[in-house]
Order: C-alpha cells, then sequence, then structure tokens
C-alpha cells in the first residue's frame, strides 16, 4: 500500500516495548495510550524509541490529531499501518479498543518502528442520526411494535432521497425503521407527480373483504388473495426498487387495520370498521392486530403475506401527521393537491353502497371512497434503522 501521500504527523507517543526471553517478535503487545504524549515535537526530537501519532477523519481527508479522539470515531484498521525507516510492515497488525484506549500490535515491533493510526468518523445509524438533528420529528407515541415512534406533523424538512426518488418521512417506527411516503422524482410538494399512478383499490366493492389489502372470501383478516391495489404495488416495486431491497425494512410492515366497531366483517353483513371511529373522535392509534399488519414472509413479527416491502399510508398516520376527517388542511407536507389512498377502512353498508376505504382528499382532509374507483396511489416503505 503506497503511504507515501500521507502527511509527517506533528507528534508522536511512546511504545514501551516488552521484550521477553521468548523473543522479540512472537508477542502480541497490549498498550494504554496517553493522550499527553500525541504530537508534543520536543519528543519527537528526542526519542529513538517506538513513535506512534493519529490521524482522524474530516469529510474525505485525513488530518493529524493533537490527540487520540475517545468519542465521536471508530478505528480504521485498515487504513492504520507501522514502518520501520521508509518501509511498511505488512506482517503487523493494528486494533484498537476505543473503550478502553488500548492498542494492540501484533506481533510486537522492533525498536524504531513508528505506527500511525487512522480513525473515522462514527456514522450514527439513520434512525439516530434524524432524532438528533434540527429537523427530528415533533410528536411521538406507541406503535404496534411496542416501541416508541416519532412522528412528523404540519410541513417539516422531512426530506429524503432514495432509490432515485423523492420521500417524506412520516414517522421513525417502534423497532427504530424509518416510514416514508413517495413524492416523486423531484422535489415536488403537489402535482401528479407525487403519486406513480391510478388504481381502484379492489375490483369490487360487493363483499366485506375487499376492503382489505389482502383478503380472503368468509373471512374478516383474509391474506389469500391480494388487492388490486397491491398488485399495482408489487409490480412496481420490482421495476423500480428491487435493487434497493437491502436497505428496506420488511419487518415493520403496514396495518390494514380491520377491527371492527359493529359488524361481523364477513361477506355482506353491515359492519363498520374501527378506523372509522377512530377518525370521526379524532383519535388516531397506531395498534394493529397481527393478521393485519403486513409483513414479508421473512419477518419476525405481522402475517407475513407480502412478496415485497411496500404499502399504504394509514389514516391514523395520516391523522398524527395534522391531517382530519372532513376538515381541509392546507399547508400539511401530506396534501399533495391530489386524492390518494390510505389502507384504512371504512365500513361495508350494503351490496348497493359497498365497501369502502380512506383516502386523503386533494384539499387534505379524509374521507371514504368506494373500492372500485379509481384513485391515486402513493407508496409507503420502511428504511432499515441503520
Amino acid at each position: 500500500m503506497e503511504k507515501k501521500k500521507r502527511k509527517v504527523l506533528l507528534g508522536v507517543l511512546i511504545i514501551v516495548l516488552l521484550v521477553g526471553s521468548i523473543g522479540l517478535f512472537m508477542k502480541n503487545r497490549v498498550n494504554t495510550l496517553n493522550n499527553s504524549f500525541i504530537n508534543e515535537e520536543s519528543i519527537v526530537e528526542e526519542l529513538d524509541d517506538n513513535l506512534i501519532g493519529a490521524y482522524i477523519q474530516q469529510g474525505e481527508e485525513y488530518v493529524k490529531a493533537d490527540t487520540i479522539p475517545t468519542s465521536g470515531y471508530e478505528f480504521n484498521a485498515e487504513e492504520s499501518y507501522c514502518k520501520i525507516g521508509d518501509n511498511i510492515q505488512e506482517n503487523i497488525t493494528l486494533s484498537y479498543d476505543m473503550e478502553t484506549q488500548t492498542l494492540t500490535v501484533s506481533p510486537i515491533a522492533e525498536k524504531g518502528t513508528k505506527c500511525y493510526l487512522y480513525f473515522d468518523e462514527q456514522k450514527l445509524p439513520a434512525n439516530e442520526y434524524i432524532l438528533a438533528s434540527a429537523n427530528a420529528p415533533t410528536g411521538q407515541t406507541t406503535d404496534w411494535t411496542g416501541g416508541t415512534t416519532y412522528y412528523y406533523t404540519g410541513n417539516p424538512n422531512n426530506w429524503v432521497q432514495f432509490g432515485g426518488f423523492w420521500w417524506r418521512i412520516i414517522r421513525i417506527n417502534g423497532d427504530g425503521s424509518i416510514r416514508m411516503i413517495y413524492q416523486g422524482t423531484s422535489a415536488n410538494t403537489t402535482g401528479t407527480e407525487t403519486r406513480i399512478g391510478t388504481s381502484a383499490f379492489n375490483s369490487s366493492y360487493a363483499d366485506n373483504m375487499y376492503v382489505g389489502y389482502m383478503y380472503t372470501s368468509g373471512q374478516k383478516q383474509g391474506i389469500g388473495t391480494s388487492s388490486t391495489i397491491k398488485e399495482v404495488l408489487d409490480e412496481w416495486y420490482s421495476n423500480n426498487l428491487t435493487n434497493y431491497g437491502q436497505y428496506i425494512d420488511g419487518n415493520a410492515g403496514f396495518c390494514g387495520d380491520r377491527r371492527t366497531t359493529s359488524g361481523s366483517g364477513i361477506r355482506t353483513n353491515q359492519t363498520y370498521y374501527q378506523p372509522l371511529t377512530r377518525a370521526q373522535n379524532s383519535s388516531p392509534s397506531l395498534t394493529c392486530e397481527t393478521l393485519d399488519i403486513y409483513t414479508v414472509k421473512e419477518s419476525s413479527t405481522g402475517n407475513k403475506a407480502l412478496i415485497n416491502p411496500i404499502g399504504l399510508i394509514s389514516v391514523d398516520e395520516a391523522m398524527f401527521a395534522g391531517l382530519a376527517m372532513n376538515k381541509s388542511t392546507s399547508g400539511n407536507y401530506l396534501n399533495t393537491g391530489q386524492t390518494y389512498w390510505t389502507m384504512s377502512p371504512l365500513f361495508f353498508v350494503s351490496t348497493v353502497d359497498g365497501a369502502a376505504v380512506f383516502e386523503v382528499l386533494s384539499g387534505g382532509s379524509l374521507i371514504g371512497n368506494n373500492v372500485d374507483n379509481a384513485t391515486n396511489v402513493r407508496p409507503v416503505i420502511n428504511i432499515r434503522a441503520d
């Protein structure tokens, strides 16, 4: 490895060599570093023993450090090295424990060896980075993971560019993953570019089962058949996000809450669903039953029914963001001037009035729509916490 491009260190730290009867080159050595000896030029001139110094990362560059960092950095073993004279010692392995501030040199080097330690800026997991920023979410509650979820309200700076598209962060989920809603191919706040297209939620409205993102005939919470809108989202994911799958979380899932306030939720029995009651009372909740939490088959939670980790926003998430039923809301990040689907059911009244699911209206209010009507589609995904 070419190291000539590296700048001369300002200072050094004495490594006290352990020379035993077994032999100088056959032992590992653990050295406790003392920052008071870093970068003192008078010591550099006087020492003819082993020397050590440190570089820390700043952006894409490494700069000389006055002290060995104790936090905010992580040791870069690949960049770190030792030299004797001008020759890099490829056989020497360095490791450094940030907690105890101890350096291990293996095998221990001969007198006159100079070692150079490199430290990279420690990158916070994405969820911690967001929470620590000036643009952190403003509200919190508990969601179906059992953890604390942090959500955005109003019109915050919650933009993310990912996978060639722009997104807005809805919330940090209780498990640390980050839920985002599609915003388009550019940073548009309104307009038709904020959707991927239009679709019916389901092809028919003549049965309770059609309020489901997935459904099975004769079951309240069936998952045997994909809805029309799920098929649209699956195709879009396959065409656009498959190559980014390693960054997308499938464990947090999406809630299509089919718990009922009245009625059985089966076939043509008149049924009103709990999301409607919560919307009428402006009392959102992020609890959800396992059968209605849509997750991928590899997940440790939920119904494990999804092919792809993609879904829709829930009406409760829209309410936490600041939207309300039958009330226009301007200046909210979820108001794009376009009407689009959520995945939360309202009711099945009769075979005439049919099954209905919540949507966000173009004016920013929440209202129901029969599932066989075509409305705009805005995908929602979860990014891994790290």
